[in-house]
């Protein structure tokens, strides 16, 4: 499992236990962004039912086929465990050659999801800014909106960066995404974000800002177009130059090392 020069990749992988946080248009724009900065990059989709990310990305090379034009495209491959359940062998396999591997997690408990999550360098879990969303993470009290104790998804994170320190001796940077943040300052926003904040010095995640809640998202799966492909989009507008800005800022949070170097320093509780 060596990528270029003999380097091991540098795996990032987005899970969330929870649907509709973004989590798949999130992956799809970060392995565009970092293909995009140069880097070699492979991408797997674990979703065999959704298979949201691997979907993209077909229409990604639909697109380039049919214009004849030359776009940054990451390797991509979706996991079938009915034809190989060795998901291990085909991210080696995957890995072979690459810098980078992003991994697109199922929406619900998944076993596969969990074998992932044991590789991950990053871990990436977006969530809505909500108190529906927050509670995968932490339980939260009605009256004071105090975190009261870690939730059921805390805990697994938790289990998994610890096995993880064990076998290998690295640390998991676990990051926690927060999508679809409201333009207008908001009380429940702040009230989310008091008891994000709480939360990660429990826990140990940090918090980075990702994705806004717009239209564009949707609108950009059928050509597999992303908001690094500007010039192929036609009428772009001041709001596709902010959600552009929105993800260069969230791959530059995600502070991903150029293979070779250490990863950053990151919160002394990532275990």
């Amino acid at each position: 499992m060596l990528g270029i020069a003999g380097a091991r990749p540098h795996f990032i992988v987005f899970a969330n236990e929870k649907g509709g946080t973004g989590k798949s248009t999130t992956a799809v724009h970060t392995a565009v962004a970092l293909a995009a900065a140069g880097r070699r990059v492979a991408a797997i989709d674990l979703d065999t039912r959704q298979r949201t990310l691997g979907r993209y990305l077909d229409n990604r090379a639909a697109s380039i086929r049919r214009l004849q034009i030359e776009l940054p495209m990451p390797a991509h491959e979706t996991f079938d465990p009915a034809k190989n359940d060795d998901l291990g062998a085909q991210l080696d396999r995957l890995a072979e050659g690459v810098e980078v591997v992003v991994v697109d997690t199922p929406g619900r408990d998944d076993p596969f999801a969990r074998a992932a999550m044991l590789r991950a360098d990053t871990l990436v879990t977006p969530i809505n800014d909500s108190f529906v969303d927050l509670d995968l993470i932490g339980e939260v009290d009605a009256e004071t909106y105090k975190v009261r104790r870690p939730s059921f998804y805390a805990e697994l994170v938790w289990n998994s960066r610890t096995q993880r320190a064990k076998t290998t001796g690295s640390s998991v940077d676990w990051v926690l995404l927060r999508n679809r943040l409201q333009h207008i300052e908001a009380k429940n926003m702040r009230r989310v974000g008091n008891a994000l904040e709480e939360l990660s010095r429990r826990v140990g995640f940090r918090v980075i800002p990702g994705l806004g809640e717009r239209v564009i998202y949707r609108e950009l799966f059928p050509s597999g177009l992303t908001l690094l492909d500007l010039q192929q989009l036609g009428n772009v507008g001041l709001s596709h130059i902010a959600a552009r800005q929105e993800l260069r800022e969230m791959i530059a949070a995600f502070g991903i090392p150029e293979q070779g170097e250490a990863a950053p320093r990151r919160m002394a509780a990532n275990g």
